[in-house]
């Protein structure tokens, strides 16, 4: 490390200090600013300066005036103060010391000597990424498919293991997109990449509403939209705008669920080419808000709007790909989960054990909430051996995935057990619950 990168860090003890870490944790860059400037000596036209923010925007977040929440910003206020990432709730940034590398120089071995030679003849990172900016960057419709791929490929590995492992890259990938879009292109190519970055942002708010961070998952949710927006992709607006609409189910804000499922709504319905699995699903979300604000008559509407929708789909329709998850069982399952919001217990256990029947056995995380949807409603019938059986089965896949919204319907299930806690079957349930998933700090174990 160079004295010029040791003289950018903060003091060791302030990044320990009590106070510091809770502004972190908090995201409170008000108080952030000020513990920097009286304990660090950094000044607020100094921290304008390493953040890439104007003084005067700076002065205002001091004075309560402004609030900071763009991810973006979030990231170059790590990257210029220098707080580790995992402080503020980010992944690892590149400027810190990788894991594995953490020696002492002492210990590093020496190169033989022909190896240093032929590396010498390499120009380092630093030369690459500053001939990388004298040169334009090539892309064409190949180029387009390859990042379709790579985010395919995120779908399939969120679905199996959850995002959190991918998030790092799914973000890096973001801002490697957003740069190539400072160039001028064709348009065809340029709306391309506005529809990839849109749909990386969009994965990457997914992944932190899947992890139960909603401030982060709307931060990126609104960045999706911008981006969908500059090549007016409505399609791609009213998907996101839908995710936004699950997450405020979640958030148990129904009032703004059912606002941003109307939206997406009203971007998808005068799109040219918008197909009837597109507005299927919106309207299975629309009737999600109205379960969530206990409206049957609404949610039954909505449900026969979404399955009215999903009867005219066509073999020769040309859908989003990112529709492609919405078939027959994700249907069918929606629909149990929508009457069971409701507290129609009856009629959603067996729509939801049928699509579990039909459904990827691939998709882990969708089995497992699935699978705890289904012990809830046999619950609510008293059919505590059978509710047991289900949620039993379901700690495999929940084990499997890193999920906190898998968590959270493990722990609604385990809370609506309290009341038959000494049934032979529920205890049953607690011992392959410990052993499936051990104990952690705030876990939902006894």
């Amino acid at each position: 490390m160079t004295e010029q990168a040791r003289a950018q860090e903060l003091p060791a003890g302030l990044l320990t200090d009590p106070e510091m870490i809770a502004a972190c944790q908090g995201r409170d860059f008000a108080q952030i600013f000020r513990i920097v400037k009286v304990k660090a000596g950094i000044y607020p036209s100094m921290i304008a300066r390493r953040c890439e923010l104007t003084p005067s925007r700076v002065g205002e977040v001091m004075a309560g005036r402004r609030q900071l929440l763009h991810m973006d910003v979030v990231e170059r206020i790590a990257d210029g103060l220098r707080i580790p990432g995992h402080m503020l709730g980010l992944a690892r940034r590149l400027w810190e010391t990788p894991e594995t590398l953490g020696v002492a120089e002492s210990e590093v071995p020496q190169e033989p000597e022909a190896d240093r030679s032929t590396h010498a003849s390499l120009p380092g990172p630093d030369v690459d990424s500053i001939l990388a900016l004298t040169s334009r960057t090539s892309l064409n419709s190949a180029t387009l498919k390859a990042f379709q791929s790579s985010i395919e490929d995120y779908w399939r590995r969120d679905d199996q293991h959850g995002g959190e492992a991918l998030r790092p890259a799914i973000v890096g990938q973001l801002r490697y997109v957003v740069g190539l879009l400072e160039e001028s292109r064709p348009a065809t190519i340029q709306n391309g990449l506005y529809g990839v970055a849109a749909e990386l942002a969009r994965l990457a708010g997914w992944t932190y509403f899947d992890a139960r961070q909603y401030n982060q998952a709307r931060a990126y949710f609104t960045q999706a939209l911008q981006l969908a927006k500059e090549s007016d992709d409505r399609q791609t607006m009213a998907n996101v705008l839908a995710c936004m609409s699950l997450q405020a189910t979640y958030q148990d804000k129904p009032a703004d669920s059912l606002a941003f499922v109307t939206a997406a709504q009203d971007q998808a319905r005068p799109a040219l080419g918008t197909t009837p699995r597109v507005l299927s699903m919106l309207s299975m979300r629309e009737a999600f808000a109205h379960a969530t604000l206990g409206n049957k008559s609404s949610t039954h509407r909505a449900i026969g709007e979404a399955h009215r929708h999903f009867e005219q789909i066509q073999e020769s329709d040309v859908d989003p790909s990112w529709v492609a998850y919405f078939n027959e069982p994700k249907l069918i399952v929606d629909t149990g989960i929508a009457h069971g919001q409701l507290g129609e217990a009856a009629t959603a256990e067996p729509l939801i054990a049928d699509a579990i029947r039909r459904e990827d056995q691939a998709n882990q995380r969708g089995r497992a909430f699935h699978s705890f949807w289904l012990a809830r409603t046999q619950l609510d019938q008293g059919k505590i051996d059978q509710a047991c059986d289900t949620a039993t089965q379901a700690l495999a896949p929940a084990s499997a995935v890193a999920s906190e919204r898998v968590t959270g319907h493990l722990r609604e299930f385990y809370d609506q057990l309290a009341p038959h806690r000494q049934e032979p079957v529920a205890l049953s349930f607690e011992a392959r619950l410990r052993a499936l998933l051990p104990p952690v700090s705030g876990s939902i174990h006894p």
